[in-house]
């Protein structure tokens, strides 16, 4: 067939440049679709096949039929005979391909091709897309707010795709503008009848995780290990720390100097509040460490049952709950306990006690509640867990 007016490789080449797509992956769509278009709207009842050769951009379009002794269905197959008159050479069984004018490509035929190739080509792009952020799920990105509906959804470009930010993965009170720049968690990429959805996320405790890695180098580095993330988005988030280094102070470290480092981090998230605590191998000191600002006293604690029962005096009561019971809440989901707050007044003068003994030799003052309470700690290890005043009072 003779050089068509249209270059259909060069625009095709053109088409898939702009729109990162594979440019090979592209010709054969085309050609599918062409074929597919010829046959339905031109020639229903024959196998079409079409060509396009990616240099010269030749288009070939192509009937193929089948070599047979007998010919059973004409559109489909050529008698041995009349194959011979035209190639000396074929064979039963063998096929022959005969070009179509092009005069027959009609123009349904070609507006269908090209409708079809539209489809195709989007395919081809929602795979691209898939292909490529499917491959960076759990990734944190730079991504440019573009808009929002009026669902309350936000979409954000990353680049190749755009993700879609759902009102749950999103820090309430956090105004977003269009034209700005924000770091977004890379949570799902999954396929769909429309195309890809990409489900970013700014609520995500390892959007927080990123963040501290990025601004603490000893996180970065893992002298300081960050043991649990606890996250309220856009409100409070608990971290729990452990240096695997001596003389380094793992919530220093976090902090910097004059709160920098975690200034930084709280910026990009709204100013949001990040505590930071110590990670502790011991299970009571660890919820005790998670309630803090709250001052706690005796904590029971069942491995197996993930529930821990925390006495707290009055005074400390309410700033163990938080506001809204967040701190608390806070606190379980750190430590993965459930924690159940006892309020008692009898907290306070055993740990009065306990720390004037650490101050000054275990010297407390005879013939009080609390001296009694605190001899029977240092008699008897297993009992700290459970004494207090009241019930010792009566072994002096």
């Amino acid at each position: 067939m003779t050089q068509p007016e249209v270059n259909f490789a060069d625009a095709l080449r053109e088409v898939a440049q702009a729109r990162n797509i594979n440019e090979m992956q592209l010709i054969e769509a085309f050609e599918q679709s062409l074929a597919q278009a010829y046959t339905r709207n031109v020639e229903p009842d024959k196998r079409i096949e079409v060509h396009l050769d990616p240099q010269s951009g030749e288009l070939e379009v192509l009937v193929v039929r089948e070599v047979v002794e007998k010919v059973e269905d004409e559109h489909m197959q050529i008698s041995l005979a009349d194959a011979l008159e035209l190639d000396s050479g074929v064979e039963i069984g063998m096929e022959m391909e005969f070009p179509v004018d092009r005069e027959k490509f009609s123009r349904i035929a070609l507006q269908a091709a090209k409708q079809t190739l539209t489809q195709k080509m989007r395919e081809t792009e929602r795979n691209v897309v898939f292909n490529e952020y499917k491959d960076r799920e759990g990734q944190v990105l730079t991504a440019q707010v573009v808009r929002s509906d009026n669902k309350g959804n936000w979409f954000v470009e990353l680049g190749a795709g755009e993700a879609i930010l759902p009102p749950r993965e999103q820090i309430p009170g956090e105004k977003l503008t269009p034209g700005g720049r924000v770091k977004i968690y890379l949570k799902e990429v999954r396929k769909t009848p429309k195309g890809p959805t990409i489900l970013a996320s700014r609520a995500d405790e390892r959007l927080l995780d990123y963040l501290l890695r990025q601004e603490i180098p000893e996180v970065a580095n893992g002298i300081v290990e960050i043991k649990a993330i606890a996250r309220e988005a856009g409100q409070r988030s608990k971290v729990a720390v452990f240096s695997h280094n001596s003389n380094v102070d793992p919530i220093g470290a976090c902090i910097g100097h004059r709160g920098n480092r975690i200034q930084a981090v709280t910026g990009e998230l709204g100013r949001e509040r990040v505590d930071v605590i110590l990670w502790d191998a011991n299970t009571r000191e660890f919820i005790r460490n998670a309630l803090s600002p709250a001052k706690v006293g005796v904590i029971e604690a069942q491995p197996d049952g993930h529930e821990a029962t925390v006495t707290v005096t009055p005074d400390q009561l309410s700033l163990a709950i938080g506001k809204g019971g967040q701190n608390v809440r806070l606190a379980a989901k750190l430590t993965g306990f459930k924690i159940d707050l006892r309020e008692t007044a009898a907290i306070s003068d055993l740990d009065a006690a306990m720390q004037q003994a650490m101050e000054e030799g275990h010297d407390v003052p005879s013939g009080t509640a609390a001296q009694s309470a605190f001899d029977a700690l240092f008699k008897d290890s297993r009992s700290v867990a459970t004494a207090s005043p009241d019930d010792l009072s009566t072994e002096s």
